[in-house]
């Protein structure tokens, strides 16, 4: 994303602190004031202003996240055509497998888990709707950047890098677009271990009427329960069948 050519530094400030305070799972004054370069003083101005928006709460001396960004986030999220789109047949994704369903949209070269449903069997993991995610390391990454132009994959590496989450990760580029052509071959990503040890993946591109993604969906479940024929056959084809249907409605209704 584009720099300002005209930054309020104020406004970059607040979300600099509010940006501190979720990494920290709530803080103090001195916590923040640690972490930017204004004093003790300026950091609970902010932090006060804040909470009197209800953007922060407050108990005792530590801040944390507000409600407020609920409702902002459920805003965003269902003014995102794909969301309407996609979410029952997430249901039904999660319901069939009874594993873990997600739904990953790309932004300013990003991941960001749009919604998530839980089958009777799925795993608890560190994702949550919301959170950000490189794309590089999971399944849902790599379908998406699968049906991308190869110069804005380029671009999105050279931003965001290649680091090894696992010793499982994929950090050579060229290594990268190789696999990325047999995803486009076959039209789903696998990740065995790429982001977290003991977790997998299948995932498949959501494309709009151009072949470009848009998002894309996946199963997730730990590796010990996963045996070749459901990892290479029954998610597979599980996965590819949720994708198809949310085409038709995102595409066609």
């Amino acid at each position: 994303m584009a720099e300002p050519k005209h930054p309020v530094r104020t406004v970059d400030r607040a979300f600099e602190i509010i940006e501190i305070v979720q990494e920290l799972d709530g803080a103090g004054v001195s916590e923040v004031s640690e972490r930017v370069d204004i004093g003790k003083s300026a950091v609970h101005n902010h932090l006060n202003t804040l909470v009197n928006k209800e953007y922060l709460s407050k108990k005792g001396d530590e801040y944390q996240i507000g409600l407020s960004f609920l409702g902002l986030g459920a805003y965003a999220r269902n003014r995102t055509g794909i969301y309407n789109a996609a979410r029952h047949e997430v249901d039904n994704l999660a319901d069939e497998t009874g594993e873990l369903a997600n739904l990953l949209i790309e932004q300013n070269g990003t991941g960001i888990y749009l919604y998530q449903s839980k089958g009777e069997n799925a795993v608890e993991l560190d994702t949550y709707e919301g959170k950000r995610v490189r794309l590089h390391c999971t399944g849902l990454g790599k379908a998406i950047l699968a049906f991308r132009p190869r110069e804005e994959v380029e671009e999105i590496l050279d931003t965001h890098g290649m680091p090894g989450m696992t010793d499982r990760t994929i950090t050579d580029r060229e290594e990268f677009f190789d696999e990325l052509e047999v995803i486009r071959e076959r039209k789903y990503a696998t990740d065995r271990e790429e982001r977290l040890m003991g977790l997998c993946c299948v995932a498949a591109p959501i494309t709009n009427d151009q072949d470009r993604s848009i998002g894309a969906i996946s199963v997730a479940c730990p590796l010990h329960r996963v045996g070749d024929e459901r990892f290479h056959e029954d998610l597979p084809n599980s996965v590819l069948g949720t994708a198809n249907v949310i085409e038709l409605e995102y595409n066609y209704s």
